[in-house]
């Protein structure tokens, strides 16, 4: 971005875009905001007004059905939904101060592939009938901000551009011979397991909404919570639905960028701070409402001690930066 000549001011609104990524900023903080209000909500068993409206039912009736589980089920998914907000939100942050501040076109690619399959998330309710206008409300505010933002970005990358594939080629082989190096794979397994289980999610809550744990969870069968509301299955199913589009997009993201980038110290610090946050929210909330079914919660352990290893083992790695990327591939 150029400098102003002397005696020239650029306008407010310039000053603020800047090169574009300030927005993409922006979207990442109203991301993170986002998942902290929904673990807040959910810390203070509040639900939406419009979810009130939608069901004409307060969370307390439902709360009087059944031990509460209906609306512990639905705060589970809401605070898994509300992790993952946080983990995205983060790595855009990460994405747009230091990669793209520099030109690098993966981390453009990163934030395009994330935010398309993100935002296209929205369109879930396709499959589940239920427009929740708040959150279509809030897409669309957001939706410009990132556009334009990647728009604005452009300027930043090399010319000409690689494009997507090329842009992709890992910076170092991988391997088990060292122990950066196997940190590294644990990541990479850990964002592919993610992938999967968001990909499952979504497509459960767009179909069948539940699997069988769910209702031996609730006590309840999906013919029962019909009669108990009948829109109250297209909530939940919204909900399901939206946590795994959030799950598949940050999956994406972690893979593109510890296949693309070496874990230098700030990346560390937004990967432990994402996964973190994302992993303790999934499997906390299970523990604290008692939902904790084995072949359920199973596959969020492992994806756990998956990425607690590659996250120990990059710790001593990513000090030595320099000496990895002797090592990168041109």
């Amino acid at each position: 971005m150029k400098d102003n000549a002397p005696g020239q001011e650029s306008s407010f609104l310039s000053a603020l875009i800047g090169d574009g990524r300030p927005l993409l900023a922006l979207t990442g903080l109203a991301l993170a905001l986002s998942g902290a209000f929904a673990l807040f909500l959910s810390a203070t068993g509040s639900f939406l007004p419009h979810d009130v409206d939608y069901l004409r039912m307060a969370p307390q009736q439902l709360c009087a059905l059944n031990q509460c589980r209906i609306v512990h089920f639905m705060f589970h998914d809401r605070v898994a939904f509300g992790g993952v907000l946080i983990a995205i939100g983060t790595l855009y942050l990460w994405l747009a101060e230091f990669p793209l501040k520099h030109g690098e076109e993966w981390a453009w690619w990163v934030l395009a592939v994330s935010g398309a399959s993100g935002f296209a998330s929205f369109l879930c309710y396709l499959g589940y009938g239920y427009l929740d206008t708040w959150h279509g409300a809030a897409t669309l505010a957001l939706l410009p901000c990132f556009v334009f933002g990647m728009w604005k970005t452009r300027a930043l990358l090399p010319r000409p551009c690689l494009g997507l594939w090329k842009s992709f080629v890992p910076f170092a082989p991988l391997d088990w011979r060292t122990r950066g190096a196997v940190g590294r794979i644990c990541l990479l397994l850990t964002a592919i397991g993610m992938f999967g289980a968001g990909s499952v999610i979504m497509a459960v809550g767009m179909t069948s909404v539940f699997v069988p744990q769910d209702l031996r969870y609730i006590g309840l069968t999906a013919s029962d919570l019909y009669s108990i509301n009948p829109r109250l299955v297209p909530l939940i199913a919204h909900d399901r639905a939206g946590f795994g589009g959030g799950l598949l997009s940050c999956g994406l993201m972690i893979a593109m960028i510890v296949w693309k980038e070496p874990i230098k110290p700030a990346l560390w610090q937004a990967l432990l701070i994402s996964g973190t946050t994302g992993f303790a929210c999934a499997i906390g909330i299970h523990v604290l409402i008692g939902y904790t079914d084995v072949s359920h919660l199973g596959p969020a352990v492992a994806g756990t001690l998956l990425f607690i290893t590659g996250i120990a083992c990059t710790a001593r790695s990513r000090a030595s930066s320099a000496a990895i990327n002797e090592k990168r591939i041109l």
